[in-house]
């Protein structure tokens, strides 16, 4: 079965890619009072939880993990401001943003210049075939899949199993890949600085913790935090490339600013989902425009009520994401490994 998505409306309706990044400049202007708002809105939150699920592990109160979804959840939100910092939309100052993206990534363990340069590239190269492989999810082609061997098809279908794409894929990339960029060798040194900074820190930071709590209160209560903030992560990222009429194009048709505007979805989460995720969903926008801050992404969508149905993907509706897998370049849409002919058939 298909996943269905809202059409969008009607491209002859709505003025071109560029267009729309030219009339959206003006909401790039970043609200530094805002800013620290929001920070503070999260930061004291998540570290009040934080200090009570310890304090009631100490005491052997396990219901106290009963806490560790929400402070997942700050989590996540922590890591979108870290995300707007990278983009340098969060507050006006760069040196504010940056020195808040790097402190932010002791607590999301993501060495925030590291991460910042692959998502730049993510950011320049998304849709493109020919750019494919950094900051993104693999992704293969019909064709490409079905001239692998078997053991590469198979390899390719784990890969995108959801319990290693959601569970043990976000672990690795948190907890193994972010300590040791070594796919990054060619990017000089300032992935790896970034990478030993934060690890520096991290290892600092827990030392200091470590002071009043003991190692397992501390895994107790940390790790569980940081595996579902970063399955949350994972799941975002997905969604919001990885839809039925997401936009591939080979070098030759890439356009930069349609790929932008069609190849991502705007995810719409119910309120709650939208605070705690920190607007991420107006992907599309977004991608479009990316020095627009977070808190101003609603304004975007209020003013201009025509965006609100590109690519809008609802929360159970996304769930059918899952099967996706290739980009067939005939259909112009993702399909399943099911929705493609076993290699060998019948001509």
């Amino acid at each position: 079965m298909n996943l269905i998505v809202d059409p969008a409306p009607d491209a002859a309706l709505l003025p071109d890619a560029r267009h729309w990044m030219r009339r959206l400049s003006r909401y790039k202007t970043p609200d530094s009072r805002r800013a620290a708002l929001e920070l503070a809105i999260t930061v004291i939150p998540f570290g009040g939880l934080w200090a009570a699920m310890a304090i009631g592990m100490t005491h052997g109160f396990w219901p106290v993990l009963l806490l560790t979804v929400p402070t997942a959840g700050l989590l996540v939100r922590l890591f979108m401001i870290q995300h707007d910092c990278g983009h340098g939309s969060f507050f006006a100052s760069r040196i504010a943003n940056d020195w808040t993206g790097r402190l932010i990534g002791v607590l999301t363990l993501t060495p925030y210049a590291f991460w910042k340069q692959t998502h730049a590239t993510h950011h320049a190269s998304s849709g493109s075939l020919e750019q494919r492989g950094i900051g993104d999810i693999d992704t293969l082609t019909v064709a490409e899949y079905e001239e692998r061997s078997a053991i590469d098809r198979l390899k390719y279908r784990l890969y995108r199993h959801p319990l290693v794409m959601f569970g043990l894929g976000p672990a690795y990339l948190f907890l193994i890949q972010h300590r040791l960029p070594v796919g990054l060798f060619h990017a000089g040194w300032r992935p790896w600085a970034s990478a030993m900074g934060t690890n520096a820190t991290i290892f600092i930071f827990i030392l200091a913790l470590l002071q009043v709590i003991t190692l397992p209160v501390f895994l107790l209560v940390h790790l569980p935090v940081v595996l579902i903030a970063s399955t949350i992560g994972v799941w975002l990222f997905f969604v919001q490339h990885q839809f039925e009429q997401t936009v591939w194009e080979s070098e030759t048709e890439w356009q930069w600013h349609d790929a932008a505007l069609h190849g991502s979805s705007h995810y719409d989460l119910p309120g709650i989902l939208r605070w705690f995720t920190a607007n991420i969903g107006v992907h599309h926008v977004h991608h479009l425009c990316s020095r627009i801050p977070f808190y101003r992404l609603p304004e975007v969508l209020r003013d201009h009520p025509e965006l609100r149905d590109v690519n809008r993907l609802t929360l159970s509706e996304s769930l059918g994401c899952v099967r996706l897998a290739l980009w067939d370049e005939d259909r112009r849409r993702l399909v399943g490994f099911r929705d493609v002919e076993p290699v060998g058939s019948a001509s």
